[in-house]
């Protein structure tokens, strides 16, 4: 019986040989190249709390390392829209040691001619949007540049209702963060405030960096600390010692909402206090900071429903039933400012959270960016 030869191996000729050579041996370099970037990225990352110098990382941004988490707050004190504490794991990334401040901001706006949301008469539809449904627009002569400025009051008053320390100023902008009559001289080095959401993002893209996570955010303000109440404890002022800008640590001698228009409260020069364990500067207090993410009330028990989440970019939509409207835009800001004290927001707390219209400007809410290893990697 004749028995039929085993099939020869695949083998290229002529041209196609050399073709085929080529071909395997640029996928074995590729495959090696990869590899080899792979373990020296893994060899090369920062220790937690590294200060780039703009060469092995970017100038004044600190190395957050990667890691888990529990994000939000498993206390029996945590209000309901930091519960419940859940898992969360997140890449390595670079975050600014500070909040943007007056000089960067000016630098940015001498760059670019910007104007700020706070510079140019409101957007009405903007503005429907975080008011009750049938709300008449305002007259046109009402609808000029400004923001809100901290009043205070002259006596103890009802902390139910903001607007009796608050005031919308007409003229208020970033370079005039109490009203026309107010400036920035030797307030160079304090963060800029009275830029909304809108401002942030625009100077972030100048930048080539980009608004925190709110995951990203606390990670970063707990400094590798483990469900701690502050971002440097437990204990508000430890030995007596301020550790950030806040009420209490401004010479007012006024319960909240109380001030006097000679000794009024204001940010700080940044990184005026201690930093926290990752060496990121007023994580607390100062001044609040804008994140990316859309606020919802329930986000925390939305996301905890998954189990660990990696990398979460926060929900697609804003819900806050106690709002005016449940469904106004708003964005997270984080952190507090010096206008949280004991007696209202404790807003420094490092779970504390809040909704903010983002085209809305304040005195007492600013911003820092962070920067993607990979964004870095490629510059």
């Amino acid at each position: 019986m004749t028995q039929l030869a085993a099939p020869m191996p695949w083998r290229a000729r002529g041209p196609h040989r050399a073709i085929f050579l080529y071909l395997a041996a640029a996928a074995a370099l590729a495959l090696a190249g990869a590899a080899l970037a792979w373990i020296v990225a893994a060899q090369a990352e920062p220790v937690g709390g590294t200060v780039g110098d703009g060469r092995n990382g970017p100038a004044g941004m600190v190395w957050v390392p990667a890691g888990r988490f529990v994000m939000g707050n498993t206390s029996n004190k945590a209000l309901p829209n930091e519960k419940p504490g859940h898992g969360v794991r997140l890449a390595g990334f670079w975050m600014e040691r500070t909040h943007v401040t007056n000089r960067q901001f000016e630098q940015f706006v001498r760059a670019t001619g910007y104007v700020t949301t706070a510079e140019r008469a409101p957007d009405w539809p903007s503005l429907q949007a975080q008011l009750p449904a049938g709300t008449p627009q305002p007259p046109a002569k009402a609808m000029v540049p400004g923001a809100l400025v901290f009043a205070g009051t002259s006596q103890p008053v009802s902390l139910a209702d903001y607007m009796r320390w608050w005031r919308y100023m007409p003229g208020a902008s970033w370079r005039h963060p109490q009203g026309p009559q107010s400036d920035l001289r030797g307030k160079e080095d304090h963060p800029v405030v009275q830029v909304s959401y809108e401002d942030a993002q625009t100077y972030a893209r100048w930048a080539g960096k980009r608004l925190p996570t709110e995951a990203e955010w606390e990670y970063a303000a707990r400094g590798g600390l483990d469900q701690e109440r502050f971002a440097w404890g437990h204990l508000l002022q430890p030995s007596g010692q301020a550790m950030a800008q806040t009420w209490s640590a401004q010479p007012l001698a006024q319960a909240f909402p109380v001030a006097s228009a000679k000794v009024m409260p204001g940010t700080a020069p940044v990184a005026s206090y201690t930093p926290n364990g990752y060496g990121l500067y007023d994580m607390a207090g100062n001044a609040w900071q804008w994140v990316a993410d859309w606020y919802r009330f329930d986000a925390f028990a939305r996301q905890a429903r998954a189990g660990d989440v990696t990398n979460p970019r926060g929900p697609g939509e804003s819900f806050d039933p106690e709002g005016l409207r449940a469904d106004a835009p708003k964005r997270v800001i984080r952190g507090g400012s010096f206008l949280c004290s004991e007696e209202y927001c404790e807003g420094y707390r490092v779970s504390a959270r809040q909704g903010q219209d983002p085209y809305s400007a304040s005195a007492n809410v600013g911003f820092r960016l962070v920067l993607d290893a990979q964004a870095w990697a490629v510059k």
